[in-house]
């Protein structure tokens, strides 16, 4: 048995069940041993950002890690992007990226290059395996390092001669070190701000906020008077009728500091002090008042949901408590020019139970929770690392991972250009995802940011780098081409009837709504 078997049997052997890929020379061999080796499903892309965009929404919804391959250090620059956002969202990835053959990497041939430079800025664990015997035992130790709580990028390089030499065999996986729960005096702590009375909010990120932990939570702001929300970004939130619902802090920083105005504590669980996207001329970075005192309840790396039950007990909130949403669909809308409302009115009325939604709207999603609060109970995923790019893929991963429900993509015009190679890994893979394509031809959130940082007066030089019509995108024809059905929408009536299309497919499907 060679390198790469060792590693494709301790890989399926470690509960890892799936390989997002785009290999080259150096892969060849790893390429085989995934031939060879029964329980590991290969999913191709056609562009590493694909592939690590869609090994990100695969882990978000199956709780554990993909793998990915990829071509050296530029196949793996040319998926820092996704993996950055991966990152920044706390999922499991474990990156298999070859590299030349250790006794060639003195000739500096042309794709010679630093990867595990590259892989650094990405990676909580980057190890280059030292010889074939050594690749099995550094596989396991990858996929313990990328489940370790919260979520962690291991990125293992396989020169390779390592993976054609011979090797002892597949290696055991080490223990996966348990979340450590919270000391009982950070309970009581917070316990004491929460009956203070003061003005508070519990600000959350991560695995409460799914529907157990976010009841949880809902009991505590019912027996204390708190307000929960999440942060701007989440990498799932389960929300819908039957669950406890929450905001997030807004991305307008205006909007922000008016939704934190008069808080005089933020509890954290799992998330962030709340900070501004960006910096802004004469705005604040940070987004909570000056005399708001910020406690940790829970760090992402601790149990978050064993400290929120344990408060909850602290608090003597009662665990059926939260004030769940009801069920309550927008209306159609009448028909007319199609507008960021008017679908959001639809996807909201047409939502289907137990849809997952891979937001990547950008600007013009920043209106859509409102209209699905009510709708039936949904995950709801988003870009955590702001690196455009990931919704297409996204949603691929996540289809991938749940192939018995509908994936709904929310998605940007500009920013499918950058992975628009999804469509096709959907077409051969026969994913069931309907994207929702925002036809809006410009960067338009770019045009806002060009007036909030006080850029004044732009002129056509300025704006053609912000637009991206003359000639206009093709996503009808764009997404044919990948082998994906799709139609076009201009008014009401063609959109609810496109999105029922799309809806009653079970392969995927794109509508080019012409906003």
């Amino acid at each position: 048995m060679n390198g790469a078997e060792s590693l494709v049997r301790t890989l399926v052997n470690a509960g890892v069940e799936v390989c997002f890929t785009n290999p080259g020379t150096s892969e060849m061999h790893f390429v085989a041993a995934l031939d060879r080796v029964p329980g590991m499903r290969c999913v191709l892309g056609l562009f590493e950002g694909v592939v690590t965009g869609a090994a990100d929404g695969y882990a978000r919804m199956k709780d554990k890690p993909a793998s990915t391959l990829l071509h050296l250090g530029p196949g793996l620059g040319n998926g820092l992007a996704n993996l950055h956002n991966a990152r920044k969202a706390q999922t499991p990835v474990v990156n298999i990226v070859g590299d030349h053959a250790t006794y060639h990497v003195e000739h500096d041939a042309p794709l010679t290059a630093d990867v595990e430079g590259i892989a650094w800025p990405v990676s909580a664990w980057v190890r280059t395996s030292r010889d074939a015997r050594s690749v099995a035992a550094d596989g396991a130790e990858a996929v313990a390092a990328a489940w370790t709580r919260p979520g962690q990028v291991a990125t293992l390089i396989l020169p390779a001669d390592t993976a054609w030499e011979d090797s002892d065999g597949p290696a055991g996986m080490p223990a996966i070190p348990e979340p450590p729960r919270v000391a009982e005096d950070r309970i009581k702590s917070v316990a004491a701000v929460l009956r203070s009375g003061e003005p508070t909010v519990i600000l959350m990120a991560g695995r409460v906020l799914r529907a157990d932990g976010l009841a949880i939570s809902g009991a505590i702001a019912a027996a204390t008077g708190a307000r929960v929300i999440g942060q701007m970004s989440n990498a799932r939130l389960e929300r819908g009728a039957g669950r406890f619902t929450i905001d997030r802090v807004p991305y307008p920083v205006d909007q922000a500091l008016a939704m934190l105005e008069g808080v005089k504590n933020i509890v954290l669980v799992g998330a962030k002090a709340p900070v501004a996207f960006f910096g802004y001329p004469d705005k604040p970075s940070r987004l909570w008042p000056q005399d708001c005192a910020v406690h940790t309840l829970a760090e992402p790396r601790e149990d978050m949901l064993h400290a929120l039950e344990w408060l909850a007990e602290e608090l003597s909130a009662p665990r059926d408590g939260a004030l769940l949403q009801s069920p309550a669909l927008p209306p159609l809308p009448a028909d007319g020019p199609l507008d960021i409302d008017s679908i959001a009115c639809a996807v909201g009325a047409l939502l289907p139970e137990n849809a997952i939604v891979a937001d990547e709207a950008i600007g013009s999603g920043r209106g859509l929770h409102p209209y699905t609060l009510g709708s039936p109970p949904h995950d709801w995923l988003q870009i955590c690392g702001g690196a455009i790019g990931l919704g297409v893929p996204m949603a691929t991963g996540a289809a991938v991972a749940c192939p018995h429900r509908k994936v709904i993509g929310l998605q940007a015009d500009g920013s499918a250009m950058y992975t628009l190679q999804g469509l096709w890994t959907q077409a051969r893979e026969g994913l069931d995802v309907t994207t929702v394509l925002f036809a809006n031809r410009a960067y338009a959130s770019l045009k806002h940011e060009l007036f909030n940082v006080g850029a004044r007066n732009p002129g056509r030089k300025a704006l053609d780098m912000l637009e991206i019509g003359r000639p206009d995108l093709d996503w009808v024809s764009l997404a044919r081409g990948m082998g994906v059905e799709a139609g076009r929408a201009t008014s009401n009536a063609e959109f609810i009837r496109e999105l029922r299309a799309g809806l009653a497919s079970e392969g995927p499907y794109l509508i080019e709504a012409v906003i």
